[in-house]
């Protein structure tokens, strides 16, 4: 019996030196594990790939005109964040890099043994991730035995029809607590063992379960578009349909959400 090949590690580059990013690119050639998909000048251009391509790892500079490399992760839902290897000509950004978990930090000019040791961890950790993905095809089949969507069985687990919907968030950050309005809040996507809630331009970080805020939000006003990602309804200014039967989500707050097409009857909502 042959065994299947692993699958490329499907790469994107982000640098507005289009020298740097053409050198990278030979440096990563020499992988045959990785396959890149585009090279972006700007943190607009890799949004846009990252929503279109959802590669599965990042090569991302962190100083760059106009949005940088830190700002840009946070414009991005954590569904299709990839993997981030930041690559800096500057050293004291390593810290913070890692504060927000990225898989690794090299400096300009790129090593061969520290990219090489870069992409041996992606590798590595695409591999675990795909073994939780076959995990999760499990439960799916449990779910379609039952006859019922995910959505369906999901409202059932979470009915609680003495729950009052919140009018805002206690969110403790230290010793201090800041309250946000509900109405306020523009889009919430999970981290872990954490929610991020983005509101009027700020990010606050709750420790709580998607289950559990979900059931604080009035569902007629906040919806899950993604498996780990709820939506302010009132927020979408525009729904794009795209030819593999997904929707990309435009807020007014200038961030763009990909709905996955196991949400796609949530479309009847923005009509």
């Amino acid at each position: 019996m042959t065994q299947n090949k692993p699958e490329k590690l499907r790469a994107i580059i982000v640098d507005d030196e289009a020298l740097a990013r053409r050198g990278l690119e030979l440096r990563i050639q020499n992988f045959q594990q990785v396959e890149v998909l585009r090279s972006c000048a700007s943190a607009k251009e890799a949004i846009d790939a990252i929503i279109e391509l959802e590669p599965d790892i990042a090569f991302l500079d962190i100083q760059m005109p106009g949005m940088t490399g830190f700002d840009m992760i946070g414009e991005i839902q954590s569904d299709i964040l990839p993997m981030i290897v930041f690559v800096t000509a500057y050293d004291a950004f390593a810290l913070d890099a890692f504060k927000i978990h990225a898989l690794d930090y090299l400096l300009k000019p790129v090593e061969e043994a520290r990219l090489e040791e870069a992409i041996t961890k992606a590798i590595k950790l695409k591999a675990l991730h795909a073994t939780a993905a076959e995990k999760q095809k499990l439960v799916n089949l449990v779910v379609s035995l039952t006859g019922k969507s995910p959505q369906a069985i999901g409202e059932l687990l979470n009915d609680d029809s003495g729950n009052e919907h919140a009018d805002r968030l206690a969110i403790k950050d230290g010793s201090s607590i800041t309250f946000v309005p509900v109405r306020e809040i523009d889009w919430v996507d999970a981290a872990g063992d954490y929610m991020c809630v983005h509101a009027k331009g700020a990010t606050h970080i709750m420790r709580t379960t998607m289950k559990e805020l979900e059931a604080k939000l009035d569902p007629a006003i906040f919806q899950r578009v993604h498996r780990s990602t709820i939506v302010n309804l009132e927020r979408v200014e525009k729904v794009s349909s795209h030819i593999n039967g997904e929707f990309h989500l435009t807020l007014s707050c200038g961030s763009s959400l990909k709905m996955s097409r196991s949400y796609k009857e949530k479309i009847k909502h923005f009509f």
